[in-house]
């Protein structure tokens, strides 16, 4: 038996006494078509590892970048099953016990004949640059904004919505599809804002410009949507002059610090996790000078849960470093408690706060179950690496929500006046089955929404 036949008899055997250890289900397809265990079935759930270069990149450094390389190159993967399917197979016993009865010398006897052996390759993200929190800056928001968003319409197109919104969705029911919790996401953020029609809105971070299209088909307002991404700008563009808008709508790429104008309502649904820390005075402070007296503000963003101190808040977890390096270059999240402060500080009255972690993981999984069927067309769209990529990042946002180790709050804020805020008494307007008037039926069950204020625009 040479070298290389020694160390897979010997890593086979490592993977079966750990398996059995662990009382896993899970079996493991190894580089030479060997299977652990023996009689695993072929239609099992299994890791594949398709080269013996990936056990030795594992045992020289064993992190969550080197796995991430390995997954996005292909040399690990998942046979007969997605990632929720590997997370619902957790050891049956727990750590402490099966490092007891762990087999240390056979451990160790496999890790030290990998040592020395070439880790192999691709390494796709090897090149990645560090990542640091955003200065500020609208060049390095551009570009952080282009990095995640100006991969392809086309890729986006595949597990998006009809109407490409890319921010957590509101279920109305569990089961609803993700076109419909998207719909509803809109009209719930419309009825939160009061909008009225000849209202002027700003949306902050308007991505393919989906609430700026609606609230002005739905609600008459005149919207004006920014972004720093030149492929969503061209899309939106693209909308509006489809949807007969060009009166009421105008999407402009542009960094949200230096908008200027006033609003009568401001909504930025999902930008604040590219701001960074330290700008949040910019971003509060640039909202409250275009908003008028009295003026709504929607702020919706993804929060971690606050820690002892702030010094301990801003330690980034290693599964967090490595979504914002590889994926969300700049990013930052806040906790509510915060948000709720920098809002009074900044001169706002806060009114309203609903978390929508849950809605959020049902989002997520949409996403990702979305990605995974249409896997071919976006290989062919943006390659397997950022492919893999993507479908990592949606399962990990997913079972991070499902395990509430991060949340999702729409905070309602209006600027600060003495008197009456002219909100209604009760929030009963916002869970109304019909507008005034005369309500168009919603598909699939959902929640019935407003009629177009003006009925010769045709929606998509």
């Amino acid at each position: 038996m040479d070298a290389a036949a020694r160390r897979l008899d010997s890593f086979g055997k490592l993977l079966a006494h750990a398996r059995e250890r662990l009382a896993l289900d899970i079996g493991f397809v190894l580089w030479d078509g060997a299977r652990v265990p023996d009689d695993l079935a072929p239609e099992a759930l299994a890791v594949r590892i398709a080269d013996e270069g990936a056990v030795a990149a594992l045992v020289r450094r064993p992190n969550l970048e080197t796995l991430a390389n390995l997954w996005a190159a292909g040399r690990i993967a998942l046979v007969n099953g997605t990632i929720f399917d590997l997370v619902k197979q957790r050891p049956k016993v727990r750590t402490k016990d099966f490092l007891k009865t762990l087999d240390k010398t056979l451990t160790l006897t496999t890790a030290a004949r990998f040592f020395t052996v070439s880790r192999g390759g691709p390494w796709p993200l090897e090149e990645t640059p560090d990542e640091a929190p955003s200065s500020g800056a609208p060049s390095e928001n551009k570009k952080n904004i282009a990095y995640h968003y100006d991969v392809s319409n086309a890729f986006y197109a595949l597990w998006l919505d009809r109407e490409m919104v890319y921010t957590c969705g509101y279920c109305t029911d569990w089961d609803n599809d993700v076109d419909t919790i998207q719909r509803d996401k809109l009209e719930h953020i419309c009825r939160k804002l009061r909008l009225k029609p000849g209202e002027r809105l700003l949306d902050v971070g308007c991505g393919w410009g989906a609430l700026s299209c609606y609230a002005a088909q739905h609600y008459g307002v005149i919207a004006h949507g920014v972004t720093l991404s030149e492929q969503q700008v061209a899309w939106g563009q693209e909308k509006v002059r489809r949807l007969g808008l060009e009166d009421r709508v105008t999407i402009e790429l542009r960094d949200y610090s230096t908008v200027d104008g006033q609003y009568d309502k401001v909504a930025a649904i999902g930008i604040q996790e590219h701001i960074g820390i330290d700008n949040y005075p910019t971003y509060y402070d640039t909202v409250n000078r275009v908003l008028v007296p009295g003026g709504l503000f929607l702020h919706h963003a993804i929060t971690r849960p606050a820690k002892r101190d702030d010094k301990t808040f801003r330690k980034k977890r290693a599964e967090f470093a490595l979504l914002t390096k590889y994926i969300f270059p700049g990013g930052e999240l806040d906790h509510i408690g915060n948000t709720v402060t920098m809002l009074e500080r900044h001169g706002f009255e806060v009114h309203d706060v609903e978390q929508l972690r849950e809605h959020y993981w049902k989002t997520c999984k949409l996403w990702h179950d979305r990605l995974v069927a249409n896997e071919a067309a976006a290989v062919a769209e943006v390659g397997e690496v950022k492919t893999r990529m993507w479908i990592a990042y949606l399962a990990a946002c997913a079972i991070a929500f499902e395990r509430n180790t991060v949340g999702l709050y729409q905070t309602l804020a209006s600027k600060r006046r003495r008197g009456p805020s002219g909100l209604p008494p009760t929030r009963a307007d916002l869970y109304r089955d019909t507008a005034a008037g005369a309500p168009s039926a919603a598909p699939n069950g959902g929640r019935a929404v407003p009629t177009p204020v003006r009925s010769s625009v045709k929606p998509r």
